[in-house]
This record gives structure tokens, sequence and C-alpha cells, in this order.
């Protein structure tokens, strides 16, 4: 039997999560309550997507997302197994077949290659939008807590460093990167535990977003 067609497999969290964060861009740059006071600028770097997705709280509310869709899943593998079971019989007993049960099978098979396409579509764009929807929420938030932060140490600037496709930073020095610091902040504040690393009784493997990485200097 061959692999599931990958219209099929639109659930895996490595694909989606980046897909859905290009269009989670860092909250626009807000005021201080105090202006700093007058000094040396004070610029630091974060991979604002990579800071969301790594929190408990995305990674606990993504993973029943993912549950949410187990039983669309399950029915599209089975309707994939549905159409490689027919495909197998028209091409093994395609000369033992009446005519009219070859056109039977085959009209069945393009019936069930239509429906296929339709449910993995929409089941795609539904899961899209659930966890696009999850990003917007949790965004707003950390965003909100790295203002308070980089307002409370004296930050005038604080670049995102996270969208390689259209780099702003070219390099930074790691000491000016607050990604982990915001994480860890968000996470404490928030009070959700990390969920269950993979392999743990029971527990759902926690979210795998790409780790910031400095870009070469030209």
């Amino acid at each position: 039997m061959k692999h599931l067609p990958i219209s099929v497999l639109v659930f895996a969290a490595a694909a989606l999560i980046p897909a859905a964060g290009q269009t989670t861009a860092a909250p626009a740059a807000q005021k201080p309550s105090t202006p700093p006071a007058a000094g040396p600028a004070k610029v630091a770097v974060i991979a604002f997507q990579a800071a969301v997705s790594q929190t408990n709280e995305f990674q606990r509310d993504f993973a029943d997302v993912q549950k949410k869709y187990d039983p669309k899943r399950q029915q599209l593998k089975t309707l994939s197994d549905e159409i490689d079971t027919l495909t197998k019989q028209l091409q093994d007993q395609g000369t033992q077949l009446s005519e009219e049960e070859r056109v039977s099978k085959t009209r069945s098979l393009d019936d069930k290659k239509k429906q296929m396409d339709r449910d993995s579509q929409d089941a795609q764009s539904d899961f899209q939008n659930d966890v696009q929807q999850l990003m917007s929420s949790v965004a707003v938030k950390v965003g909100a807590l790295m203002t308070d932060y980089a307002a409370k140490h004296g930050y005038t600037l604080v670049l995102d460093a996270g969208d390689q496709q259209t780099a702003v930073v070219l390099y930074a020095m790691p000491s000016t990167d607050i990604t982990k610091i915001v994480i860890d902040a968000y996470n404490e504040k928030s009070g959700i535990p990390a969920p269950p690393a993979q392999g743990d009784a029971g527990g759902q493997p926690a979210v795998d977003a790409p780790q910031p990485q400095p870009a070469p200097a030209h």
C-alpha cells in the first residue's frame, strides 16, 4: 500500500506552526509609560515566533487542537485506504471484471478521490485557522510582557530576529537575545507547567519551534 498523500497529513506540527507564524508578526512598537532617560541606545533581539510557540501555554493548547482533529485525520486515512484498495482491484483484476463492474469501480474511485480532495482541503483550512487563532491569542500576551520587560530594563529598541525571509537583524551578539528570558518570564507569569516530554506515559510531545539563530554578517 502506498503512503498517504501529503494532502492527508495536514496535522504535522513542524509544518503548520511556521506557516501560521508567517502572519503572526511581533506587535508594533509601543511607547513605554515612562520615557527612558537620555543615554546610549540599548538594543535587544527576539525570535518572536519561537518565543510564542515555545511557551507552555501554546504547547498545551496546540496539543488540544491536535486532539480535536484526530477523528478527522482517521476519517481521511480510512478514505485513503479505500482509494488504495479500489485502485489495486482495478489494476489486478481489470481484465477479469465485466464492463459494468469496471465502470462501477472506476466511478466509485473517482468519487472517493474527489471527496478526499474536498475533505482534506477543508480539514487543512480549519486546522490552520485554529492554529492561527491560537498563535495570535498567545502572541498578544507575549508581546505585552516583552514590551514591559524591555521598558523596565532600559531597552530603547527590540528587533525581531526570527523572520529569515525578511531578515532585518544580520548579526546580534548572544547577550542581546532576550527570547529565552521572555519565554521563561511568560511561563512563570502564566503558571502553566511544561507539557510532559515525548515518551512520558500518557504525555503529548512538546512543540519544537525553530530556535533563533543570528544571521551571518555580510
